[in-house]
C-alpha cells in the first residue's frame, strides 16, 4: 500500500478521498490554491501545499506545481479525484515517468475513451451497444446528410472531445444540417480545442443509465449496478439514483454483465463509468468516464462497498476485494447535488456561510467539505455538497429524502435545496417516471 497520497483536487472529493486514504492508514497531502487555504480537506490533511492563486489553470490544472508538491512532500501517488486533472492521459503519463503512481487507469485507456469517436469503436469491437451513427468524424454537410439519411432524422452531432453538453447541436431535417454542424465544430474547437464531431442518432425521450465498473488492470474486473442519471440540467446531473426505477433484474444484470466482460477484455484498472441512453428496451452506448464519478456515493450505499478504498488497493498493485459475487443489491439509494446557486435562476452564489445544519439519522449521508463561517469562492463549481440517502425501498427512500431535505439548513448563500423539496414531492419523481429531457421542461413550465 502506499505511504502518502497527494490529493490533486478540492471540495467534497478531496475530503472524501482523505478519509478513505486515513481508514487505510496512509497519510495524506492536501494541495490547495490561496482561495482554498482554509477548506476543510487542507486543515485535515497530515500536510498541505499551496500551488497557486484561485484560477484553476494557476493551481489545480498546474501540472508543474503538483508534481513539485509531491517532491516537496515525497508522496508516492496521487489521486486525482473528479474533473480537474483526473482525465488528463498526458498527467498520467508525466506521473508515470517521475515514478508516481497515477491512482486511476492507464493513460492510453483515458486517452481512448477521451475521444468519444474512438471510444464507440472500442465499445462496439468490445460488445457494448451503441447508437447508430457515424463510423468516425464528419467534416461537410454532404456526408453529414449522408449519415442522417441512413440513420434517419432527428440526428444528434457531438463534439469528439469533451462534454457537459458543450458542441453538440440537434439537426430535425436537411435544412438544419450546414448550420449545426458548423455550430458544433466552433464550439467543439473554442471548449476543447478540437472541432472534430461526429454524427448519431437522437432519441426523444431516453434516460441515462450508466454502469459503475472496476477493473483490476490484470484482466480481471466486475460491474456494481446501475445508476439512473436522467435528471438534468443543460445536461449536467441533478438528481441520481440506484438502482433505476426503470429496468427490471433481467435487463440490469444482462447490462452489468455486458461491461464487466468489456472491461475484463480491455485490461481496464481502477475505476469506471459505462454510460447510456436507454429507451424502449435498449441501451446505447455514449461514453466511458475514466475516474470516480460525482455520483459514487449511491452506489456505495446499495452496494455497501467502499470504491475510493478499492481504487487504492487497485493502484498499489494489491488488486480488488471484491468478487463479482460479493456485489449484492440492497435497497435504494438517491443523491442530490446542492449547489450555491438561486433554486430557480441557478445564478451562482458564492459568499459565507453564516449557519450550517447538515441532516442526519438513520440512511442519511451528507458528503461536502463547508462549515459554518466557510467562504465559499467564486472561482469554481458550484456543487457545495452531496446529499445521499438510502432506504430498503424506493418509496422509503423518498420519505427518508423527504425528512432530511426539511433538516438541512445553509443561510447566508442561496442554493438549490428549495429545488429538491420541490421535486420530492412531484408525482412523476415519485413515480419514476422521467426522462433527460422531463427537469428542463418542469422548469420552463413553471
Amino acid at each position: 500500500m502506499f505511504n502518502k497520497v497527494l490529493i490533486a483536487n478540492r471540495g467534497e472529493i478531496a475530503l472524501r478521498i482523505l478519509r478513505a486514504c486515513k481508514e487505510l492508514g496512509i497519510e495524506t497531502v492536501a494541495v490547495h490554491s490561496t482561495a482554498d487555504a482554509d477548506a476543510m480537506h487542507v486543515r485535515l490533511a497530515d500536510e498541505s501545499v499551496c500551488i497557486g492563486p484561485p484560477a484553476a489553470r494557476a493551481s489545480y490544472l498546474n501540472i508543474h506545481e503538483i508534481l513539485a508538491a509531491c517532491e516537496i512532500t515525497g508522496a508516492d501517488a496521487i489521486h486525482p479525484g473528479y474533473g480537474f486533472l483526473s482525465e488528463n492521459a498526458k498527467f498520467a503519463e508525466i506521473l508515470e515517468a517521475h515514478d508516481i503512481t497515477f491512482i486511476g487507469p492507464s493513460a492510453e485507456h483515458i486517452r481512448i475513451m477521451g475521444d468519444k469517436i474512438e471510444a464507440k469503436k472500442t465499445a462496439k469491437r468490445l460488445g457494448i451497444p451503441v447508437v447508430p451513427g457515424s463510423e468516425g468524424a464528419v467534416t461537410d454537410a454532404a456526408e453529414a446528410k449522408k449519415v442522417a439519411a441512413e440513420i434517419g432524422y432527428p440526428v444528434l452531432i457531438k463534439a469528439a472531445s469533451g462534454g457537459g453538453g458543450r458542441g453538440m447541436k440537434v439537426a430535425n431535417s436537411d435544412a438544419d444540417v450546414a448550420e449545426a454542424l458548423h455550430t458544433a465544430r466552433s464550439e467543439a474547437g473554442a471548449a476543447f480545442g478540437d472541432d472534430a464531431v461526429y454524427i448519431e442518432k437522437y432519441l426523444s425521450t431516453p434516460r441515462h443509465i450508466e454502469i459503475q465498473v472496476m477493473g483490476d488492470g490484470k484482466g480481471g474486473g466486475i460491474h456494481l449496478w446501475e445508476r439512473d442519471c436522467s435528471l438534468q440540467r443543460r445536461h449536467q446531473k441533478v438528481w441520481e439514483e440506484a438502482v433505476s426505477p426503470a429496468l427490471n433484474e433481467a435487463q440490469r444484470k444482462k447490462i452489468g454483465n455486458i461491461c464487466a466482460k468489456a472491461i475484463q477484455g480491455m485490461g481496464y484498472s481502477g475505476a469506471g463509468t459505462v454510460e447510456f441512453l436507454y429507451e424502449d428496451g435498449e441501451f446505447y452506448f455514449i461514453e466511458m468516464n475514466t475516474r470516480l464519478q460525482v455520483e459514487h456515493p449511491v452506489t456505495e450505499m446499495i452496494t455497501r462497498i467502499d470504491l475510493v478504498n478499492e481504487q487504492l488497493h487497485v493502484a498499489s498493485g494489491s488488486g480488488m476485494s471484491v468478487k463479482q459475487k460479493d456485489v449484492q443489491l440492497s435497497g435504494h439509494a438517491i443523491e442530490c447535488r446542492i449547489n450555491a446557486e438561486h433554486p430557480s435562476t441557478f445564478v451562482p452564489s458564492p459568499g459565507t456561510i453564516q449557519y450550517y445544519h447538515p441532516p442526519g439519522g438513520l440512511g442519511v449521508r451528507v458528503d461536502s467539505g463547508v462549515y459554518q463561517g466557510y467562504s465559499i469562492p467564486p472561482h469554481y463549481d458550484s456543487l457545495i455538497g452531496k446529499l445521499i440517502v438510502h432506504g430498503r425501498t424506493r418509496v422509503e427512500c423518498l420519505m427518508r429524502l423527504r425528512r432530511a431535505l426539511d433538516e438541512f439548513v445553509v443561510d447566508g448563500i442561496e442554493t438549490t435545496l428549495p429545488l429538491f423539496r420541490d421535486l420530492v414531492s412531484n408525482q412523476d419523481m415519485q413515480d419514476g417516471n422521467y426522462d433527460i429531457h422531463w427537469l428542463e421542461n418542469y422548469l420552463a413550465d413553471k
